[in-house]
């Protein structure tokens, strides 16, 4: 089963300096009846203006994912870590038993990023902090592991997370297909970032996304599709 999420009917964050499309219930923007999709809690498209971001505040029990789109992406938090990641770069921060964190724009250009939080299948675990710098080029024509489970042993995946999730991310050239599988018992939230491509013969244009359960799909490119996917456990 494929459901359309339509990225023009998503919650809105304006702000100034913040504009953000939020796929789930955030903030200001609350459905009932869109609250999450499986361990997926949190799915926010963010533009951030330079100079600005989120100033330093609590998280806990949470598994946090930020990946860049566009623009600098500088991290800082209680742990003592400050880096700086760049287009299709990634970190990652499990909030476990408490942590205080920042995201700013110190860059030149509006940053993108896509703001991730995925519930964890248990509470309490250490605050922990990764990053990987990812090249671009090795996500075209197939799908880079980005993150996966703490328990998944046969995933290439370098982050690990607190949840039976896999994540990945693909570019698609124009007119090239690849597929996807989502077995029994899985479902996968699957994000068109940008371009233009079919998904299972629902069209997207950037920023849309598919909710996909026990289906195996094709991604059918018409423009360039830069693709992130979140698999996991119904």
């Amino acid at each position: 089963m494929i459901r359309y999420i339509d990225h023009r009917k998503m919650g809105r964050g304006i702000h100034g300096w913040l504009d953000s499309h939020f796929h789930f219930s955030f903030a200001n923007y609350y459905r009932p009846d869109n609250i999450n999709f499986g361990a997926l809690r949190v799915m926010n498209d963010d533009l951030v203006k330079t100079s600005t971001g989120f100033d330093m505040h609590p998280h806990e029990n949470m598994e946090i994912i930020s990946y860049v789109i566009d623009g600098e992406l500088t991290h800082s938090d209680s742990m003592g870590n400050m880096e700086t990641l760049t287009r299709g770069q990634v970190q990652y921060m499990s909030a476990g038993t408490g942590v205080w964190h920042g995201e700013h724009n110190l860059g030149k250009d509006t940053l993108r990023f896509l703001q991730i939080w995925i519930v964890p299948d248990g509470q309490g675990y250490r605050p922990n902090y990764g990053d990987y710098r990812f090249k671009f080029e090795d996500r075209i024509g197939n799908w880079l592991p980005i993150a996966t489970g703490t328990k998944n042993e046969g995933s290439e995946a370098p982050i690990r997370i607190h949840q039976d999730v896999n994540v990945y991310a693909s570019v698609v050239k124009a007119g090239e297909s690849i597929g996807f599988p989502v077995g029994k018992g899985r479902q996968a939230y699957m994000v068109l970032i940008e371009g233009a491509a079919e998904v299972g013969g629902v069209e997207l244009e950037a920023r849309d996304a598919v909710e996909i359960t026990e289906e195996d799909v094709t991604v059918k490119a018409s423009e360039d599709a830069h693709m992130l996917v979140i698999e996991m456990a119904r």
